[in-house]
C-alpha cells in the first residue's frame, strides 16, 4: 500500500473549460432546482415531500409520511453537495438555506439519537426490525456523510454533533456484544460514511463499527433470515433475488465476483478499500483487487456503466452487456468512481484512474441534461424510442430525461459528485504529487513544509495539450506523477522545453518526474487523441462485428437528429477515415466526429424479407459525445456501429 491521500476541496480551483461549467450548473441550477423539488415546488416534477417529512417528524407540521422508505437520503445528499460548494465559495444565501435544513434535521432527531423520518412518523414501533429492506442504516450513512462534509466546509458543529449522536445510537444497537443485534444494512452506505466520521473525529469507535458491518456481512446464519422469522413475514427479496442481491451471500473476503444490486456493491467495495487503507488489512485489499478485476474486465460497459440487468438493478454474468436493455443506473457509475478513487489511494495504478475517468466523462454525466434540470436513471447504449416505449423488457428505459423520480437517488448523487470533483483530481504524499485527472486548475499544496502552486492549463478533453507551471518560494524536491491514460498510444513530455523519454520514467501508467523544482518550471504533456475504433471482447456477443468510436476519454454515439432513423442500418467501412472538428454552437461546445459510411439501398416497400442484395449508398455520419445525447429531443441513439 502507498501513503497517498486526496487533496481537500479548497486546495484546488477549477478555473475554466469542461468541468468548471458543470460545477457552475450544479451551484446555479441543480442545487436551487433540487431544493425546490424537495419542497414540492416544481409542478411538473414527481412529488418529493422529503423536507416536509422532516417537518412532520420534528412536530413543526402535521400530516402523513410520503415517499420511498429512503426519502431522507435525498435531503442528505443535497446538503452534502451544498457543503462541497460552500467549501470553495462561502455563499451566505446558500449557507443560510443549508443552516435552516440543518436546524430542521436536528429538530427531527429523537433524544436517543435515532434519526429516520419514515419510522419516526409512520412506524415508530418497527425501528431496526427490517434491515434487509427498510434502509435505516443507508439513510444514516448519507446523513453522516452530509454532516462530515458540512462541518469540514463551514466549521459548524451542529450537524456533526447530530450525526455523531446518530452513530453513537447505532453503535449501541449493533455489534457482537450481548444484547446487541448482529445485523448489517440491506443497502450498504453507512460503512464508508463511518470511516469518514472516524477520519474527522479520530474516534476509533466509528472505525470499529464500520469494520463490524463489513465483517458481519454474509456470516451464517443469515441475519436477514433471522429478522424475517422474528417479523413473521416472508423472505421477500430472497424469494425474488436471493442473498446475492445485497452482497450478503458470502463473507466479503470470500466473494469472487461482483453480484447483485450494482450500487450497493460499489458502496460496499468502497468501504472495504477505505478499511484496507485505515487498518492495513491485506485480505480486504486482495478482495478489492479481485472484485475490481471482475467488474472492470468482465461486467463493465465501455461508458463505465455497470449493472446490466433491470432485474434487481444488478450485475449479470460475465460479458452479458446488452445495449438496448442496459440498466446502468447513474448511481452505479458514480459508485464505480468512488471505488476507483479509493483504490488509487491504495495503489498508484493508472488502471483505476482510467476507469474513474471513463465513468465520469461518459456513464455519470450522461445522467443529467446540459441545463441541469432533467435526469436519466438508466443509461442504455442503444435506444429505439418506439420499441422502448412499448416493450415490457424495456420499461426501465426512458426516451427523454425526467424532471425527477419517485426513487430520486441519482440527481442529488450527481450534484455531490460533480461539486466535489477537485478531490478526485490529485493525490498527495509526503514528497509526491500525483495528478489523476486533467483540467484547467490551480492547486495550492504543501510538500516538505513548503507552499507549491501547480497550475494546469488545458482544454481537455477536446485538446491534446496540457501545460503545468510550478510556483514555489524556494527550490523544493518532490516527485510529480502524471497519469498517461490507457487510451493514449502516443504521449510526449517536455520539461522546460526539453524532451523526456517517457518510457524510462513510466510505471503502472504514471510518469514520475523526480527533481528539485524551481519556480517557473514548466511541464508540457501531449496526449494524442486520434479517433479510435474500439472492439469488444468476442464474448460480448451483442457487439460482435461492431465498433464504438472513442476520442480521448470520450465515447461517442450516433443520434437520429444527425443521421436519420434506423441507425442500425449504418455500416462503417474498415477503411473509413475520420474528420474531427470543434463546434462551439453544438451541445454547449463539443468535438464532432464525421466519417463516410454506408446504408442499404434496397427497395423494401411493403416487403418484410427478400433475397440478400449487395446494394448500398454512401452517407456521411456524424457522432457526438455519448454524455450529450438526448439534449435535442426524442430520437434514436446508437453507440456500437456495424463494421463492414
Amino acid at each position: 500500500m502507498i501513503n497517498l491521500k486526496p487533496i481537500s476541496l479548497d486546495q484546488l480551483k477549477i478555473t475554466g473549460s469542461f468541468w468548471a461549467e458543470r460545477q457552475r450548473i450544479v451551484k446555479e441550477v441543480m442545487l436551487p432546482y433540487q431544493y425546490k423539488v424537495l419542497n414540492d415546488e416544481v409542478p411538473d416534477a414527481e412529488p418529493s415531500h422529503a423536507l416536509e417529512n422532516f417537518r412532520i417528524a420534528a412536530g413543526l407540521s402535521e400530516g402523513e409520511y410520503y415517499g420511498m422508505v429512503f426519502q431522507d437520503s435525498d435531503v442528505a445528499k443535497w446538503l452534502e453537495a451544498v457543503a462541497y460548494v460552500l467549501a470553495k465559495d462561502r455563499d451566505p444565501e446558500l449557507e443560510k438555506i443549508a443552516d435552516e435544513v440543518v436546524d430542521l434535521i436536528a429538530a427531527a432527531q429523537q433524544p436517543d439519537g435515532y434519526l429516520d423520518t419514515y419510522f419516526i412518523v409512520a412506524h415508530p414501533d418497527k425501528k431496526w426490525t427490517n434491515l434487509r429492506e427498510d434502509h435505516e442504516l443507508y439513510c444514516a450513512g448519507h446523513m453522516i456523510e452530509a454532516g462530515v462534509a458540512y462541518y469540514e466546509a463551514t466549521g459548524k458543529r451542529k450537524i456533526l454533533d447530530v450525526v455523531c449522536k446518530l452513530a453513537d445510537h447505532i453503535d449501541s444497537v449493533f455489534g457482537t456484544e450481548p444484547g446487541k443485534k448482529r445485523g448489517y444494512p440491506g443497502h450498504e452506505e453507512i460503512e464508508l460514511a463511518l470511516v469518514k466520521l472516524y477520519r474527522v473525529t479520530n474516534n476509533e469507535k466509528y472505525l470499529k463499527l464500520a469494520q463490524y458491518f463489513v465483517d458481519e456481512r454474509g456470516q451464517q446464519p443469515y441475519y436477514f433470515d433471522i429478522e424475517a422469522e422474528q417479523r413473521g413475514d416472508g423472505k421477500l427479496h430472497y424469494q425474488r433475488w436471493g442473498p446475492t442481491y445485497s452482497q450478503s451471500h458470502l463473507p466479503v473476503r470470500e466473494q469472487q465476483t461482483a453480484e447483485g444490486h450494482a450500487v450497493r456493491a460499489m458502496y460496499l467495495f468502497s468501504a472495504m478499500a477505505d478499511l484496507a487503507k485505515e487498518t492495513g488489512d491485506e485480505s480486504l485489499l486482495a478482495a478489492c483487487r479481485r472484485l475490481w478485476h471482475n467488474v472492470t474486465r468482465r461486467r463493465m460497459y465501455i461508458t463505465g456503466g455497470i449493472g446490466a440487468s433491470a432485474w434487481a438493478e444488478s450485475f449479470s454474468i460475465d460479458y452479458d452487456l446488452p445495449n438496448s436493455r442496459a440498466y446502468t443506473e447513474t448511481c452505479a457509475a458514480i459508485g464505480l468512481v468512488f471505488f476507483a478513487h479509493r483504490m488509487l489511494q491504495l495503489e498508484l495504478n493508472a488502471e483505476y484512474a482510467d476507469v474513474m475517468e471513463r465513468a465520469l466523462y461518459n456513464g455519470v454525466i450522461s445522467g443529467v441534461s446540459l441545463d441541469g434540470k432533467k435526469f436519466f436513471y438508466t443509461n442504455p447504449l442503444e435506444v429505439w424510442p418506439d420499441a422502448a416505449e412499448h416493450r415490457h423488457d424495456h420499461e426501465h428505459i426512458k426516451t427523454t430525461r425526467q424532471g425527477w423520480f419517485r426513487c430520486a437517488c441519482c440527481p442529488p448523487n450527481l450534484a455531490r459528485l460533480v461539486a466535489s470533483l477537485e478531490k478526485y483530481a490529485i493525490s498527495v504524499g509526503d514528497t509526491v504529487i500525483a495528478v489523476h485527472l486533467y483540467m484547467n486548475s490551480e492547486a495550492n499544496l504543501q510538500i516538505s513544509g513548503q507552499n507549491i502552486q501547480l497550475k494546469q492549463k488545458t482544454n481537455y478533453p477536446w485538446d491534446e495539450h496540457i501545460t503545468f507551471t510550478i510556483s514555489t518560494d524556494t527550490p523544493v524536491e518532490f516527485a510529480l506523477k502524471l497519469r498517461i491514460p490507457g487510451w493514449c498510444n502516443k504521449a510526449t513530455l517536455k520539461i522546460n522545453g526539453e524532451n523526456i523519454d517517457l518510457a524510462s520514467i513510466t510505471e503502472k501508467g504514471y510518469a514520475t518526474i523526480a527533481r528539485t523544482w524551481q519556480s517557473g518550471d514548466q511541464v508540457e504533456l501531449m496526449l494524442a487523441m486520434p479517433v479510435e475504433r474500439i472492439q469488444a471482447n468476442p464474448k460480448v456477443r451483442m457487439n460482435a462485428g461492431k465498433v464504438a468510436l472513442q476520442r480521448g476519454p470520450l465515447v461517442y454515439c450516433l443520434e437520429e437528429v444527425d443521421n436519420g432513423p434506423c441507425l442500425t442500418d449504418i455500416c462503417l467501412p474498415k477503411d473509413a477515415t475520420f474528420k474531427t472538428y470543434y463546434d462551439e454552437n453544438l451541445l454547449g461546445g463539443v468535438t464532432v466526429i464525421e466519417a463516410s459510411a454506408r446504408r442499404s439501398d434496397t427497395e423494401w416497400d411493403d416487403i418484410l424479407y427478400q433475397p440478400a442484395q449487395d446494394s448500398c449508398r454512401k452517407v456521411t455520419i456524424k457522432a457526438i459525445p455519448y454524455y450529450a445525447w438526448n439534449n435535442r429531443g426524442r430520437g434514436e441513439m446508437l453507440v456500437w456501429i456495424r463494421q463492414c
